[in-house]
């Protein structure tokens, strides 16, 4: 190799690294935000945003390289959240996702433009996030939680756990809850009254209701207690389920979670999962799709848990047949 083959490869070497530098430092940071309703120091929420970021890195979107990801905390405060909403909005991120139905229409309220990709809501149609599910028409999509027609399987469920259960307790927050509570009462009343059970509403706003709406049912004989999915009953899960035990009450939760933690039995999905797929929508509305093209997309699959250490701490015994056909199983 003669001198001057030598100086044209060295140059080129020495031209290369800094096109290949640009070339990394050229690629846009992508920017998502994601507003969460409840506390940063809630352990399930953070292993379900965990859930999220785990899949967005597979699906190649690092954060510190090629993605930044803004999360803001409302604790359960409805005015926090209007509050972020606006300040995550005013940050103009590529896409929003959005975690239960209050979140989802307070950001709705701020942009109509700007990608929201929601998890959780039970009837976004009737919400009016979209249009329909297949179509959703405008900014928002994403993944529902449960449908209605679960209202009725809890209902069955408790009187299954204990056929001498005459009233059920419905616990719900009008302010937080699909419907303002509707959405899911009506159907609950629906089926009780069908098996000769009487399903009463008891609304709730915060920890004090909660204990005083709890203690006045349960002074009445063969009661249980429906816990509708809402951001309160999630924030004061704890607390319903010591007070559940507490009074000797069955109960029945949306989340498998609550069981985890010493409910008694659930039934619905895993929000882990339904943030995974979430995450697959962010991903392909940043390479280019738009929400519009991306159909809501509805449960497939739900999860009958059931605790027998707080069956028996309340002194009951779950029929064999229910527990044969529980996908999980807490002893």
């Amino acid at each position: 190799m003669n001198r001057r083959e030598v100086i044209r490869l060295a140059s080129g070497g020495a031209f290369a690294w800094p096109l290949a530098v640009h070339a990394q430092q050229g690629e846009r940071t992508r920017r998502i935000a994601a507003l969460i309703p409840f506390t940063e120091t809630d352990k399930e929420a953070q292993s379900e945003l965990a859930a999220f970021r785990k899949e967005l890195q597979r699906l190649g979107w690092t954060e510190g390289r090629n993605a930044r990801i803004e999360v803001r905390w409302a604790g359960g405060d409805v005015v926090q959240i209007r509050d972020y909403a606006k300040e995550l909005v005013a940050l103009q991120p590529d896409v929003i996702v959005a975690r239960t139905t209050p979140v989802t229409a307070a950001l709705l309220q701020e942009t109509r433009t700007i990608p929201i990709v929601f998890i959780g809501p039970s009837d976004p149609v009737g919400a009016g996030f979209v249009a329909s599910m297949a179509r959703p028409g405008a900014n928002a999509t994403g993944f529902t939680n449960v449908e209605a027609s679960l209202g009725g399987k809890w209902v069955e469920l408790l009187k299954e756990i204990n056929p001498r259960i005459e009233r059920i307790a419905v616990l719900f927050d009008p302010k937080t809850s699909p419907g303002g509570g509707s959405f899911y009462l009506r159907l609950v009343q629906d089926a009780a009254r069908l098996i000769a059970v009487e399903a009463i509403a008891l609304p709730v706003q915060h920890a004090d209701q909660i204990e005083r709406a709890i203690e006045m049912f349960a002074r009445e004989r063969n009661g249980g207690l429906l816990v509708q999915p809402d951001i309160t009953s999630h924030n004061n899960r704890t607390l319903i389920i010591s007070m559940a035990a507490r009074h000797r009450l069955p109960s029945i939760y949306g989340y498998p979670y609550y069981v985890a933690e010493g409910g008694l039995a659930a039934y619905g999905i895993d929000i882990v999962d339904l943030y995974r797929r979430a995450a697959t929508y962010v991903d392909r509305i940043l390479r280019g799709e738009r929400p519009d093209q991306l159909a809501v997309q509805a449960p497939v699959k739900f999860n009958l848990a059931i605790n027998l250490k707080s069956a028996k701490v309340i002194g009951l015994e779950v029929p064999p047949m229910l527990l044969a056909r529980a996908d999980e199983v807490i002893e």
